[in-house]
C-alpha cells in the first residue's frame, strides 16, 4: 500500500445503513468514501466508474444480490477487494460468498474498530473475517466443517438400518433378507421405530424418514 487513502465504495439497499456507514468512514483518518450503492447491479456500475480500492458489501440486496455482484466485479475488476458486511451468518451463505471472491467477512454488529480495521487489512491484501464468524470461516477454508448431526439419535444402530431401507421402500420380507434377521425381529424392529418417532403406520414413517433424508438414493 501507499501512503495514500483507501478508497472505499459502500454497498447496501438500505439508506439509513448506508449513510451511517458513509457517516463513520469518512471520520476516520486515511479513509476516502468514493461512493455508494443501493443495489448489486449499482455497485458493479460504480466499481467500473469509481476504482475503488475495497467495496465493502451488503449480501441481501434486490436486483443483484451481493454474491452475484461480488463475482461480476471479480471477473471485470480484479484488482478490486470486496468486503462483506452483513447481517448474514449461514454457512452456507459464507462459503458462497467466499467462492464468489469475497476477501472478508464481518457482521452487521462489528464495532467502529473492527470495521476500520477490516477495511486496511483487505486493502493491504489480507483476507479478514470477524470475530463472530472467525471460527466458522476457518472450518470452511480448511475443509473442517462440522458433519451434520445423525437424525433420530433415539434409535439404536439396528433400528436406524431398517429405517433407512424402509425409506426406501422395501417391505418387511426384503429387510429381513438383508439384514439376516427373522420376520419376527423386523416387525418388532419397525414397531419400535414407530413409538420412537411418534408415528402410527409405515407411510408416516418413510415420510419422517425422508424428510430427513434417509432413503433418498436408493
Amino acid at each position: 500500500m501507499t501512503g495514500e487513502d483507501v478508497r472505499v465504495l459502500v454497498v447496501d439497499d438500505h439508506k439509513i445503513v448506508r449513510d451511517g456507514l458513509v457517516s463513520l468512514l469518512q471520520a476516520i483518518a486515511g479513509i476516502t468514501v468514493v461512493g455508494t450503492a443501493s443495489d448489486g447491479v449499482e455497485a458493479v456500475t460504480a466499481v467500473r466508474e469509481l476504482s475503488p480500492e475495497v467495496v465493502v458489501m451488503d449480501i441481501s440486496m434486490p436486483n443483484l444480490s451481493g454474491i452475484d455482484a461480488t463475482r461480476r466485479i471479480g471477473v471485470d475488476q480484479p484488482g478490486v477487494r470486496v468486503l462483506m458486511l452483513t447481517m448474514n451468518e449461514d454457512l452456507a451463505t459464507i462459503r458462497s460468498a467466499l467462492r464468489a471472491g469475497a476477501c472478508g467477512y464481518l457482521l452487521k454488529g462489528a464495532g467502529a474498530d473492527e470495521v476500520e480495521q477490516a477495511i486496511r487489512m483487505a486493502a493491504g491484501g489480507s483476507m479478514v473475517f470477524g470475530a463472530q464468524v472467525g471460527a466458522t470461516v476457518v472450518d470452511v477454508l480448511t475443509g473442517r466443517e462440522q458433519p451434520a448431526p445423525e437424525p433420530f439419535p433415539e434409535l439404536t444402530a439396528r433400528e436406524r438400518s431398517v429405517l433407512e431401507m424402509l425409506a426406501a421402500g422395501r417391505s418387511n420380507a426384503e429387510i429381513a433378507a438383508a439384514s439376516y434377521l427373522s420376520d419376527k425381529s423386523v416387525r418388532n424392529l419397525v414397531s419400535g421405530i414407530y413409538a420412537k418417532l411418534h408415528v402410527t403406520d409405515r407411510a408416516e414413517a418413510i415420510i419422517v424418514a425422508r424428510e430427513a433424508g434417509l432413503g433418498r438414493d436408493r
